[in-house]
């Protein structure tokens, strides 16, 4: 089943690296959190969420952004390269949305050869039995 996705970030975590130059990158991003929902042709969606560290330990002070910059585009652009560079990582996560969408389309109905059981009223108690 072929799949759209759409990334969202949920979260990022900071703080001040230093780069090889010696240079202090201030609240650099450090790890994010975020969700891709899958969708397939029928409508059908399902959701997987995500953690990605990143480091800017090797980002010149001059080309690194700082966060207050930062759009979730950009920090969405850096997580996919890393999904659709690893071709093992974005297979485990399609099949993760697929086998989602697959329990939501799949039931388990009653046997057809097994019996129909009616359930029966509850039995009147001695109790509340009129008797002589």
């Amino acid at each position: 089943m072929a799949l759209t996705l759409v990334y969202s970030v949920t979260g990022l975590k900071v703080r001040d690296e230093v780069n090889t130059d010696g240079d202090t990158n201030a609240n650099a991003v450090v790890q994010t959190y975020w969700k891709v929902v899958g969708t397939d042709e029928a409508g059908q969606t399902a959701d997987w969420a995500g953690a990605t560290p990143f480091t800017a330990a090797n980002v010149p002070a001059g080309s690194f952004a700082a966060f207050d910059t930062l759009t979730e585009d950009n920090v969405l652009a850096w997580i996919t390269a890393v999904v659709e560079g690893d071709a093992q990582y974005k297979a485990h996560i399609i099949g993760q949305l697929e086998k989602q969408i697959d329990e939501l389309v799949t039931s388990e109905p009653a046997l057809p050869w097994a019996e129909e059981v009616t359930p029966q009223e509850d039995a009147p108690e001695a109790d509340d039995l009129d008797l002589p």
